[in-house]
């Protein structure tokens, strides 16, 4: 359990070292995303006025059925989907990606790789 309390300690540092240079403009809004162990969460956040413009999650009705689990990659694919989906209908075409202290692997590159074939910029 301490192994797991430390693990999320480190990941919380790096996220604020991330965010101290990653921050959401209008024109530019911040893509952020958010790992559990059963689903994914993304977001695209406006960090001037403090709002989510769109936003999708694993845990969405309609992403769970399509997938089934929520925890693998390809759930992350579907969420990266449908967020681009949702951002381009809002008329967001480019993106700062804050990937929250994860690595740069495994669901969020899926995520990530899904958004930018969906129409969103990083």
């Amino acid at each position: 359990m301490k192994h797991l309390i430390r693990k999320n300690i480190r990941r919380q540092r790096r996220k604020k070292h991330i965010r101290r240079r990653v921050t959401g403009e209008p024109d530019r809004p911040r893509l952020t995303v958010f790992r559990s162990h059963k689903n994914i969460y993304a977001q695209i956040v406006d960090d001037t006025v403090g709002k989510t413009l769109a936003s999708a999650s694993s845990a969405e009705k309609d992403i769970l059925a399509k997938v089934g689990y929520g925890g693998n990659k390809a759930a992350a694919l579907a969420v990266g989907e449908a967020l681009a989906t949702k951002a381009v209908g809002a008329g967001i075409k480019k993106v700062v990606f804050d990937r929250s202290g994860y690595t740069y692997h495994g669901r969020v590159k899926e995520l990530a790789e899904a958004a930018k074939k969906g129409g969103l910029e990083f």
